[in-house]
């Protein structure tokens, strides 16, 4: 893909995360790929790390080997019954970085 001039500023890369817990929640900055393939992709495309990222928990509950598996899997039933409301947080994490920015949204959502 040709790289283009995308402002950084206006992005909200959205993201699952096997390092975090289901559901967990973590707004950053930049930083690096961390293995992640998206990630590796659109640092390539964009030239750069420095782009804000929301990585949503996925956990890392597979046997090993079985990462694609898990990643394109289906919900437990436990994170069944979680996901509304960690869906209606995800849309309450977007709202407020489009109407707040960054840094507030970081502040408001990082941990929770």
């Amino acid at each position: 893909m040709e790289k283009e001039n995308i402002a950084k500023e206006n992005l909200l890369v959205i993201t699952d995360d096997l390092n975090l817990p289901f559901g967990s929640i973590r707004i950053k900055a930049k930083g690096s790929d961390g293995g992640h393939n998206g990630l590796k992709n659109i640092q390539l495309i964009l030239n750069t790390v420095d782009y804000p990222r929301y990585r949503f928990g996925i956990s890392d509950e597979f046997k090993k080997g079985q990462q694609v598996d898990y990643v394109l899997g289906e919900w437990n039933e436990q994170e069944k019954a979680k996901l509304p409301e960690r869906l209606e947080k995800s849309k309450e994490v977007v709202e407020s970085f489009a109407l707040a920015g960054l840094a507030n949204t970081m502040n408001s959502f990082n941990g929770k």
